[in-house]
């Protein structure tokens, strides 16, 4: 064989694992794996390392996460309604419009995730973290985020009414001109946090910890503030909020 030929051929087979690993829909569940578009639908991929994998527009609702490893991985536009994400790891992952409507994340790592324009609407995601997570302009109508971790979350432009927020951490959170009418925000901290332009209509903050929250313009007719900390925070109008300030703005 002349020796020409030698490289080739080892280069060959060099690649022959790597792009098993790319084969498609019926490739294992693995870290990297490239699922795109693929239907996996009421799936059992519970515990699964899908590290990285590219699973954008793929099929997965009514499937079981519950504990898989999707950190990193690409979700974009997926659909994972109904499907159980309970304590599922999904650091940095993207999940750009995807509809996890319904879906049951209760537990679940979502910290630097990016679910912009997603649809989560009566999703179920208590206790979640959602840290440094982006959620332009997504739509969380009626969604449970009943003591979950949202600090320094960006959620301009969200629809968030009815939602229950009892007890999260919102410190540093941004929700200008979101929409938080009819939500239940008791007991939540929202220290230093955004709310500028908010629709906080019949709204409940009572027992909510608001120091140095920026309230300016919002919308707050009918929201129950009673016990709310309003220390340092800038009322609707604009005005400075006096230290000690509970219940209303002094």
């Amino acid at each position: 064989m002349p020796s020409i030929c030698k490289p080739f051929l080892l280069g060959a087979l060099f690649f022959l694992p790597s792009f098993a690993a790319f084969a498609g829909c019926d490739s294992p569940a693995e870290a990297r794996v490239n699922w795109s578009g693929c239907d996996k639908s009421n799936a059992n991929l519970s515990g699964a390392k899908l590290t990285e994998a590219v699973l954008t527009r793929t099929k997965l609702q009514g499937a079981n996460l519950e504990k898989a490893d999707i950190n990193h991985a690409d979700l974009a536009f997926s659909n994972l309604q109904n499907a159980n994400l309970s304590k599922i790891q999904g650091r940095s992952c993207r999940l750009i419009g995807a509809n996890l409507q319904q879906a049951n994340g209760q537990g679940a790592h979502f910290n630097g995730a990016r679910l912009e324009r997603a649809t989560l609407d009566k999703a179920n995601f208590s206790q979640a973290q959602f840290d440094n997570a982006v959620f332009y302009n997504a739509s969380l109508v009626a969604t449970n985020l009943s003591q979950a971790s949202m600090i320094q979350a960006q959620l301009e432009e969200v629809n968030l009414r009815g939602a229950n927020l009892q007890g999260a951490d919102l410190s540093q959170a941004t929700f200008s001109k979101s929409n938080l009418s009819d939500s239940n925000l008791q007991g939540t901290k929202l220290v230093k946090a955004k709310l500028a332009g908010a629709d906080l209509r019949n709204a409940d903050f009572r027992n909510a910890n608001l120091q140095g929250a920026d309230l300016s313009s919002a919308l707050i007719e009918g929201a129950q503030w009673d016990g709310a900390d309003l220390s340092n925070a800038t009322w609707s109008n604009r005005k400075r909020c006096r230290t000690g300030s509970v219940g209303a703005c002094l």
